[in-house]
């Protein structure tokens, strides 16, 4: 086993108090294990250089600013600049739990793998619309989050807030690709189709922050369905029956109501049980009434976002047989 030299990717893209939250959470990282950061500012109007500076002689920082092309392609440009041979990609809007860097370095030393996912949880300060949004992202009731609980998932695909890729696997895939988002499930389709295996480490979450309204949620999630049609093209063996529940899930709440206008109101009451079954787990996870309800609406644009995407995706991909780039060129970045 060779010894792991870690480098923290992070793009970041006119976000420079996200960056210094971030910046301050790695001084707060257990273990004295040695690491280097690699910023990389994608072409940012609002700059974190000064930000960035004001922890020179603190953290082994390096910071490059570059054209706009794309979180993609920046975490590329970060990976080729890097000196570590292994490398840790972070959005600008995580938190790093102070014993995160024990925790992957301690799983990878026992067992090692090319390429690793871990977790976002919500953190006490974060708003109740955040929290709320977290948790329709991470519960297992819903479409998202992470899935497996403490046990080791092979073949997981991982998320590129927090996502461990060793250079040689770097190399090997030449990275990520133009789309956005979903160019980290095509990175990790890519990187199983040529023999890496890829795991959960369940115990190295961030805090995920994701400052976001609703109606950016909605887009997020929306281009979340989009994409996966085109994954599934471009990776047959990853279709799943799994990615058509939030469109079935939006249908049949719509036909559930037009039902219960003509008192049939079994389909509804179905409803009613999951919403009211969501609520107590939100109400346990977080133990605010605010933030159990917000949960049910984060929840219903959550599966209509996603729901509607996917169908709009899956119609131009797979019925009409348009090209992505030219039937979605905006989810692509030249």
């Amino acid at each position: 086993m060779k010894t792991l030299s870690f480098s923290f990717i992070i793009p970041v893209y006119n976000r420079p108090e996200e960056i210094k939250e971030l910046l301050e959470s790695f001084k707060g990282l257990q273990g004295n294990l040695d690491y280097e950061i690699v910023i990389v500012e994608d072409g940012s109007s609002l700059k974190s250089e000064d930000i960035i500076n004001n922890f020179e002689g603190q953290l082994n920082i390096s910071y490059y600013f570059k054209e706009n092309s794309g979180p993609g392609d920046s975490r590329n440009f970060g990976m080729k600049h890097a000196k570590g041979n292994y490398f840790i990609i972070l959005d600008s809007d995580v938190i790093l739990p102070s014993n995160y860097l024990i925790e992957v370095n301690s799983f990878l030393s026992n067992r090692y793998y090319d390429c690793f996912g871990g977790p976002d949880a919500a953190h006490q300060s974060f708003s109740d619309l955040q929290k709320s949004i977290n948790f329709a992202m991470t519960s297992f009731i819903t479409t998202g989050g992470i899935r497996g609980g403490k046990q080791q998932i092979e073949d997981f695909q991982p998320r590129s807030f927090n996502m461990g890729l060793s250079k040689e696997a770097f190399i090997q895939t030449g990275g990520f690709g133009k789309i956005h988002p979903g160019e980290d499930p095509d990175l990790s389709l890519r990187l199983l189709k040529l023999g890496f295996k890829t795991t959960l480490i369940e115990n190295a979450f961030v805090y995920h922050k994701r400052r976001i309204s609703w109606s950016k949620f909605y887009k997020q999630v929306n281009k979340f369905g989009m994409v996966r049609p085109i994954l599934n093209k471009w990776h047959p063996k990853s279709k799943s029956l799994t990615y058509w529940l939030p469109t079935f899930f939006s249908f049949g709440l719509i036909v559930a109501i037009a039902l219960g206008l003509f008192n049939f109101m079994l389909p509804l009451y179905l409803y009613v049980f999951y919403f009211a079954v969501a609520f107590i787990l939100a109400l346990i996870s977080s133990k605010s009434l605010i933030v159990a309800g917000l949960s049910l609406v984060a929840i219903l644009v959550q599966f209509f976002g996603y729901g509607y995407g996917f169908i709009k995706s899956t119609f131009n991909i797979v019925v009409l047989g348009k090209q992505p780039e030219k039937a979605f060129p905006y989810l692509f970045f030249k």
